[in-house]
C-alpha cells in the first residue's frame, strides 16, 4: 500500500514539472529561448524600453527575440505593429547596448491620430 502511494506521489509530481516546461507557447529565436521584458517609459504608455537577457546564447536570436517582444507589445497596447526606434533593429550592432548579457532596445509606438 506505502509502495502504492509513493508511486503516485512520484507520478504527479513528475507530472506537475512536465507541465511547467511546456515550450509549446514559447517561440525559438536562432534555435534558442530568450527571457524578453518590455516596459513603459515614465508611465508614458507609447514610449517603450524592451530588454532580451541571455544574448551570449545567440546574438542574432537576441535581437529578433526583442524586436518579437516590441512589436507584440505596441500590437497589444494600440493595434499596430509600427514603431519609432530609438535604438532597435535597424541600429548598427556595435551601438546596442548590451549590460550583464542582457540587449536594451528603445522606441515608441506610434498613436493614431
Amino acid at each position: 500500500m506505502k509502495k502504492t502511494r509513493n508511486c503516485v506521489i512520484a507520478l504527479l509530481c513528475a507530472a506537475l514539472v512536465a507541465g511547467c516546461s511546456d515550450n509549446k507557447n514559447r517561440i525559438a529565436f536562432d534555435g534558442k529561448y530568450f527571457r524578453t521584458k518590455v516596459k513603459r517609459v515614465d508611465r508614458q504608455r507609447d514610449e517603450f524600453i524592451a530588454t532580451v537577457r541571455g544574448v551570449s546564447q545567440s546574438f542574432q536570436g537576441a535581437r529578433g527575440a526583442a524586436l518579437h517582444a516590441a512589436n507584440a507589445y505596441c500590437v497589444g497596447t494600440y493595434g499596430s505593429s509600427d514603431i519609432d526606434w530609438d535604438v532597435g533593429p535597424d541600429t548598427p550592432a556595435d551601438q546596442l547596448s548590451i549590460v550583464n548579457d542582457t540587449l536594451t532596445y528603445r522606441g515608441t509606438c506610434p498613436q493614431a491620430q
